[in-house]
């Protein structure tokens, strides 16, 4: 029986993460459960799945959730303590992080110094201090294991083999709303930016496929999490979303990962490895997809790709700074007070000011982050 302490259980990884644990009871089960304020469904959770500890970051109601809670006798703890508390829980095995934002970067940390299995949902941790919990994670001999989609198609691929004979990785986008369109990029609007052609997601996150962003995030993700450099990671647009991840051998052979589109199949994997479970999931029917297609991007119209290429080798604190920059600009580009051209130019601006430092300790990477959001806030 694997102990899971999952952070983030309100959110949708959260909530696929404890439908896999609900199929699986023989092999897994909940100690710890963590939200940032969702009070009423973090309850809900709590009383299906009953851990012996809850944190709701936000503590203005935590009252509340201890009333709902004291007949479970179920402890409820609060804020960054709270969390740590939960993600170090003596009897967790495996910690699942999917919390969003800087706020899990503690934890996180704290979980690897317990010597934790940790396996992360979210972009944000692996982006800003994904060498340093590299270098930690290494220290302490724990694995950092991971649940986007593209990025457990990697770890599939490479699973035992020897990393001497792999020449290049290959991650896959299925290319956004803009993709293969002939439209003129000044006149975009936030309603165009957040009409995705195949799935229904956050704004932000909308917004950061439309710009390839979010596969320059996810470069520098790969770059940390499998420690190979960003030259040797490329990206295609694919379009059918079926295989989200390749990998090149030496001799030019390549090794793909393939699967329908649904996140808890990379987060099972997760939770079972080394082993796989059975489930229910739809299987792949590759006679419904028939053709697959392929493209290289193009960085002249989608530059927030190439951001993240430079963000990438440079390392050190520049990606804080390139995840923080555009995460304050599409915020912008969303409330109209800039243009969706403007979101790469002031991710550069600010890259091009910022004096990186080369291995930067916690305080030092969230000082970046500070630093980044007040200076993309201010105009030339």
């Amino acid at each position: 029986m694997k102990k899971i302490a999952l952070i983030g259980s309100t959110g949708s990884i959260g909530v696929n993460a404890l439908r896999v644990i609900e199929t699986h009871p023989r092999a897994l089960t909940v100690v710890a459960l963590a939200a940032r304020r969702n009070a009423e469904l973090l309850a809900e959770q709590a009383k299906t799945f009953r851990p012996k500890v809850v944190c709701l970051f936000d503590s203005a109601q935590a009252v509340w959730l201890e009333r709902q809670l004291k007949p479970f006798h179920i402890r409820v703890v609060t804020g960054e303590d709270g969390l740590i508390e939960a993600s170090t829980m003596a009897t967790a095995d495996q910690v699942i992080f999917a919390i969003v934002g800087a706020v899990g970067l503690t934890p996180i940390l704290a979980a690897i110094r317990q010597g934790k299995s940790v396996a992360i949902a979210n972009k944000e941790p692996l982006v800003m201090a994904g060498e340093l919990l590299g270098r930690e994670a290494k220290r302490f001999g724990t694995q950092l294991l991971p649940i986007d989609s593209e990025h457990s198609g990697l770890w599939q691929c490479l699973e035992g083999r020897d990393r001497s004979l792999i020449k290049k990785l290959v991650l896959t986008s299925s290319g956004g709303p803009f993709f293969g369109r002939r439209i003129d990029f000044r006149n975009i609007l936030p309603r165009h930016a957040l009409r995705h052609p195949r799935w229904k997601m956050g704004p932000k996150i909308t917004v950061d496929s439309a710009t390839l962003m979010n596969k320059g995030l996810e470069v520098i993700e790969a770059k940390n999490l499998f420690h190979v450099p960003a030259d040797q990671i490329e990206v295609l647009i694919h379009p059918e979303a079926v295989v989200h991840a390749l990998i090149e051998f030496v001799d030019g052979s390549q090794l793909a990962q393939l699967a329908v589109t649904d996140m808890r199949l990379p987060i099972q994997y997760a939770l079972s490895y080394p082993e796989r479970f059975e489930n229910k999931l739809p299987a792949l029917d590759l006679t419904e997809i028939r053709t697959f297609h392929f493209f290289k991007p193009d960085v002249k119209r989608f530059p927030s790709l190439a951001l993240g290429y430079e963000a990438a080798r440079l390392g050190g604190t520049m990606p804080a700074v390139l995840n923080a920059a555009n995460e304050v600009a599409v915020h912008q580009f969303l409330n109209r007070t800039i243009k969706f051209l403007d979101i790469p130019r002031r991710v550069e601006r600010v890259m091009r000011r910022h004096r990186r430092i080369a291995k930067p300790s916690l305080r030092e990477i969230l000082e970046a982050d500070r630093w980044a959001r007040e200076v993309v806030s201010t105009h030339d």
